[in-house]
């Protein structure tokens, strides 16, 4: 049985153009996100370690109490959490 000539088309085969990916997806992150970030979880744990080893003689830590002073500390904590769910 003969062979069927192929069909070669002198044309490129077409090609789609790439999808265009809006700039919101295109921008980095925001110049202050990083340093507010370690910043945030810096403080939280700073203000856990100073109400533990001295918390009896810094004023605002003595007035607020155990639970309040641990709650701040990981509300800073959670903020650089949150800071970090943005962090592409």
């Amino acid at each position: 049985m003969p062979k069927s000539k192929s069909r070669k088309s002198k044309e490129p085969a077409y090609t789609p153009p790439p999808a265009k990916v809006p700039e919101s997806f295109k921008v980095g992150n925001p110049v202050w996100l990083a340093p507010t970030m370690v910043t945030m979880f810096i403080l939280g744990l700073l203000w856990i370690v100073v109400f533990y080893l001295i918390g009896s003689q810094v004023p605002v830590m003595s007035d607020l109490g155990n639970l309040s002073n641990v709650l701040i500390g990981f509300g800073f904590i959670g903020v650089g959490f949150a800071l970090a769910t943005r962090w592409r």
